[in-house]
C-alpha cells in the first residue's frame, strides 16, 4: 500500500501574521530541501509592514521544496514550503496550488485561503515589480516617528536549527481528525508551554485558538504566571537589512543609489501621509528648566528600589506625561470618522519611538497608567531593547493612545512631530543642555530643554493642549509634583 499524495505532501502557506496584512518578505530560511522538521520548529523569518516574525511549521516530516527565495515578497495565502509527511514513498509531489492534504474542500467565493480560515480578499495584495502579480492597495500600519531612544542594546543570540531524526517511512499516514485551528506562532507557544491544543477552548473568530487561550489553559494547569512577563529572547540574528554605508557608495563611483521602499519604511510613509492629511495638527512649545529633574535622575540611579533598571530623563518625562494625562483625561482620545464620535480612552498605551535595523517604530507600553516608576522603567527598557533587536511584534505596535519621541538624542532642540494614526497627541523632547536662566532672581547656568506637543485639533482645543503641556513642564521643573499630583 502506498500513501495518497493528497495526504503525503503538505503545503505551508504564508499566514496573516499581523491583522490584515496582505504580504510579507522572506528574510531568511532556516531549513533546506531534505531537512527533517517537527511540528512547531521555526523554518523561516519574514518581515511584514509592522515587524519581523519567525514562522514555525505545523507538520512533522521532510522539507520537499522551498517555493520562494530569500528576499522575495509573498502574498498571504501563497504556499511557501512543501513538507513530505510520509517520506520514502514514490508518489510525485504536487505543484504549488495543486490539491493536497492541506487544501480545504471548498473555499468561500472571492476569498483566498490563509493558514487558518479565510481572511484575504482576491486581488488585495501587491508584489514587487519583478513578480508577475499586479498591484493592489497598500496596507497602512503603525506609524514611525523620527527619533531614537537613549542607548539600549543587547546582543542577539543565534540558535541553530535542531537536528531531528528522520521519521520512519509510512505507507498511508492518516490526517489527524478535527485539527485545532491556530496560527503558527500560537502553535509554537503551545508547544513551548507544553499545552495540548486539543484541550484548549478557543475564543477567537471561527473557533481559532488565540495566544490568550493558550496562556489561560497553561495557567489553569500550572501556577499563576508572573504579572510582568519577560520579553522572549530572539532565536536568530536579523539578516543584513541596512543600506550600504555612504562611504562605500561614494567609493564605488556610482552617481546615485536606489533603495526599494518596503516593509517598515513603506508602512511609515503611508501612515505619516495619511495622518498629516487627515488630522488637523497643532503644535505648541514650551522651554523649561529641568535641573531638578536631572538631579532626581542621579538620585534614583543609586536608589535600591531602582536597582537593575535603566534610569534616565526619558523615564521621568514619561511619568510626567502619564500624570498630565490623568489630570486632563480628554487628551487621551481618538477621532472616529465613520461614526462621527470622539472615543475617550480610560487607559494609556504609551508609545515610545525607537530606531531599529528596519526603520523607526513606535511600540507601546500597555496600561502604562497603572505602572509604578520601577515597573515603568523595566517596561521601557524591554520595549526599546526589543525594538533595537528588530523583534518587536505587531501586537506591541497596536493600540497606542499617546506617544513620546525623543529628538534630543540628536542634539536637536525641538520639532513638530506628526501624530500616529488613531492618536490625539504626541510629545517631542528636545536636547537637555546648560543654558543661562533666571533662577531666584539671578542669571545662572541651568539644565534646559524644549518640549513640543502636537495634537489633533478636531478633538483637542488650544486650552486642553496648553494645560497638558503646562502640566508636563511644571512636573519636570518641580518633580516633587509627581508625588502630589499622581
Amino acid at each position: 500500500m502506498t500513501a495518497d499524495t493528497s495526504t503525503r505532501y503538505r503545503e505551508f502557506k504564508m499566514p496573516d501574521v499581523g491583522e490584515g496584512l496582505t504580504e510579507a518578505e522572506i528574510l531568511k530560511w532556516y531549513v533546506a530541501p531534505g531537512d527533517t522538521v517537527t511540528d512547531g520548529q521555526v523554518v523561516c523569518e519574514v518581515e511584514t509592514a509592522k515587524a519581523a516574525v519567525e514562522l514555525p511549521i505545523p507538520y512533522d516530516g521532510v522539507v520537499h521544496a522551498l517555493r520562494f527565495e530569500e528576499g522575495t515578497t509573498v502574498d498571504v495565502g501563497a504556499s511557501i514550503i512543501t513538507v513530505d509527511v510520509a517520506p520514502g514513498t514514490a508518489e510525485p509531489a504536487p505543484e504549488p496550488g495543486a490539491a493536497g492534504g492541506d487544501e480545504p474542500a471548498s473555499e468561500p467565493k472571492g476569498r483566498t485561503p490563509v493558514l487558518v480560515g479565510y481572511g484575504v480578499a482576491e486581488a488585495s495584495t501587491k508584489r514587487r515589480a519583478r513578480r508577475s502579480a499586479g498591484p493592489g492597495p497598500e496596507e497602512p500600519a503603525a506609524a514611525a516617528i523620527q527619533a531614537e531612544m537613549n542607548g539600549y542594546s543587547a546582543p542577539v543570540a543565534a540558535v541553530p536549527v535542531a537536528e531531528v531524526p528522520a521519521p520512519a517511512p509510512a505507507s498511508a499516514p492518516t490526517p489527524a481528525p478535527d485539527r485545532p485551528l491556530a496560527k503558527p506562532p500560537v502553535r509554537k507557544l503551545a508547544k513551548d508551554l507544553g499545552v495540548d491544543l486539543t484541550t484548549v477552548t478557543p475564543t477567537g473568530p471561527d473557533g481559532i485558538i488565540t495566544r490568550e487561550d493558550v496562556h489561560a489553559a497553561n495557567a489553569a494547569a500550572t501556577a499563576p504566571a508572573p504579572a510582568e512577563p519577560s520579553v522572549q529572547e530572539p532565536s536568530a540574528a536579523a539578516p543584513g537589512t541596512a543600506a550600504p554605508a555612504p562611504e562605500a557608495l561614494a567609493a564605488s563611483g556610482a552617481r546615485e543609489t536606489r533603495i526599494a521602499v518596503k516593509g517598515v519604511r513603506k508602512a511609515t510613509a503611508a501612515a505619516m501621509v495619511g495622518s498629516a492629511f487627515t488630522a488637523p495638527h497643532v503644535t505648541e512649545f514650551v522651554t523649561v528648566d529641568v535641573t531638578r529633574t536631572m538631579k532626581l535622575v542621579e538620585e534614583l540611579k543609586s536608589d535600591k528600589d531602582m536597582a537593575g533598571v535603566r534610569v534616565n530623563p526619558l523615564l521621568l518625562i514619561a511619568k510626567a506625561l502619564l500624570v498630565a494625562v490623568k489630570r486632563n483625561p480628554e487628551i487621551n482620545a481618538a477621532w472616529d470618522e465613520a461614526n462621527q464620535e470622539i472615543v475617550l480612552k480610560h487607559y494609556v498605551n504609551l508609545g515610545i519611538a525607537a530606531a531599529t535595523p528596519r526603520g523607526l517604530l513606535v511600540p507601546n507600553i500597555k496600561d502604562a497608567q497603572d505602572k509604578t516608576l520601577p515597573h515603568l522603567a523595566t517596561a521601557l527598557g524591554e520595549l526599546v531593547s526589543t525594538a533595537r533587536e528588530g523583534r518587536t511584534t505587531p501586537a506591541a505596535m497596536q493600540g497606542g493612545t499617546v506617544t513620546i519621541t525623543n529628538v534630543g538624542v540628536f542634539g536637536i532642540d525641538t520639532g513638530t512631530p506628526i501624530l500616529n494614526p488613531g492618536e490625539s497627541a504626541i510629545l517631542a523632547v528636545g536636547a537637555i543642555k546648560p543654558q543661562p536662566w533666571v533662577h531666584k532672581g539671578k542669571v545662572k547656568p541651568r539644565q534646559v530643554t524644549t518640549l513640543a506637543l502636537s495634537f489633533d485639533h478636531r478633538l483637542v482645543d488650544g486650552e486642553l493642549g496648553s494645560k497638558v503641556l503646562g502640566d508636563i513642564a511644571a512636573i519636570l521643573e518641580q518633580p516633587k509634583r509627581l508625588i502630589t499630583w499622581a
